[in-house]
């Protein structure tokens, strides 16, 4: 009997290697927290394609809206660990509603194995072409010459650009007066007529009105200069030394996926995200790639979970 049992266990194990070895060997469901046509689920979609090309099977993705992304961060977590069921999710959902949400269903390192981190996008203080500082020390100045009377906008209390700004406050004294707005859009309308003073936005958001000259940038969030903007300071370069914000996007999968399949999955994404054409598409989308083993994609969602709940305690935002 114990000779039988050591040939069941070898042949599964012989089982569970081949297939592995031949993952994969049916579609693949990608669920993307948020709406068709974000930069998360456009951005997921060219890796799904690149996936599908390079493996022979249909990667496909599945948006999962709603909630700030908490509908399709749970939906993720309950399914098989098997390979077969990926999330495709940004600095959000990942690492900031942790700390944002009082009650929330996931927990990000303890639900999911990051599979691969695939993009970083900078982020830029834009004020509009009027306003008197150019560079962060004159803006600094500003304002606190003006008492706590300057204020800022977002896209929404919690959300990347809103806490990004908190960020900022803390590290260089500044008192400003956020005022959220319903999307970026508005937010964006709002800076550009005179009714906020500044923001911190993405790339996309905000080079069509610095082209247009109704908006000029003081500086980028990011460690280093933007790969689309490179003549544009960095925050850290400014006077804020060390200072690193942005929002981010990779792969997870539900807990427990097997290893050998998180290392082809990684070897694969990061072999498209090399490829010089996808490259080019996504700095021009504001993203720019990424180049991290499967522990090194963990080490970075853990230190974004760690700013970002520092950045959620400083401006005392909460969800619930």
């Amino acid at each position: 009997m114990k000779k039988i049992l050591i040939g069941l266990a070898l042949t599964m194990l012989v089982g569970v290697s081949h297939a592995q070895a031949d993952y994969p060997n049916r579609a693949v469901r990608i669920i993307v927290p948020f709406p068709v046509g974000q930069t998360a689920d456009l951005i997921a979609r060219m890796l799904a394609q690149k996936l599908t090309d390079a493996l022979g099977q249909n990667f496909w993705v599945e948006d999962k809206p709603g909630a700030g992304g908490i509908i399709g961060m749970e939906a993720a977590k309950g399914q098989a660990s098997d390979g077969y069921n990926l999330l495709f999710a940004s600095s959000g959902p990942l690492a900031i509603n942790e700390a944002l949400y009082l009650n929330i269903p996931y927990k990000t390192l303890r639900d999911f194995t990051p599979i691969v981190m695939t993009v970083e996008a900078p982020q830029f203080i834009a004020v509009r072409s009027n306003f008197p500082a150019t560079t962060l020390k004159e803006l600094i100045v500003y304002v606190k010459s003006k008492a706590g009377k300057v204020n800022y906008g977002s896209g929404g209390t919690g959300l990347t650009n809103h806490l990004t700004m908190e960020l900022l406050k803390v590290e260089t004294g500044m008192q400003m007066t956020h005022i959220p707005y319903k999307g970026a859009t508005p937010a964006m309308t709002a800076l550009m007529a005179g009714d906020t003073d500044l923001m911190f936005e993405s790339g996309p958001a905000v080079i069509p009105h610095v082209t247009s000259g109704r908006l000029k940038l003081i500086a980028v969030g990011s460690g280093h200069r933007s790969l689309a903007l490179p003549q544009i300071p960095t925050v850290a370069e400014s006077g804020v030394p060390g200072f690193h914000a942005t929002t981010w996007a990779g792969f997870l999968a539900p807990i427990g996926i097997a290893q050998p399949i998180v290392d082809k999955l990684n070897a694969e994404v990061r072999k498209a995200l090399a490829d010089p054409g996808l490259r080019d598409r996504l700095i021009k989308l504001g993203a720019e790639p990424l180049d991290l083993s499967p522990a090194d994609s963990r080490a970075y969602v853990a230190k974004g979970i760690a700013l970002w709940a520092g950045a959620v305690k400083a401006s005392g935002a909460t969800a619930d």
